[in-house]
């Protein structure tokens, strides 16, 4: 199962679209700074996610809410 998650700073001000296969080992990995890109905005907290069984579409959904009407569809729908 792959897992499409959306992440949300405690400030609310920051958001991270991401992808797993183990969405708690991955929350936790965020929260203790082992990811260098969301280490500056922890702490972390999981504001939605999306299982797959396709790992194929799932790498489209997460590539899709990557972009500019993927994050729009992301901050009207979740």
């Amino acid at each position: 199962m792959k897992y499409v998650y959306i992440l949300e700073s405690l400030d609310g001000e920051h958001f991270y679209v991401g992808l797993t296969d183990d969405l708690r080992a991955r929350l936790a990995r965020h929260n203790a700074g082992e990811v260098p890109h969301t280490s500056k905005f922890r702490p972390w907290r999981l504001r939605t996610y999306i299982a797959f069984s396709d790992a194929t579409q799932a790498v489209a959904f997460e590539k899709y809410l990557k972009s500019g009407s993927g994050r729009a569809f992301a901050k009207k729908r979740f």
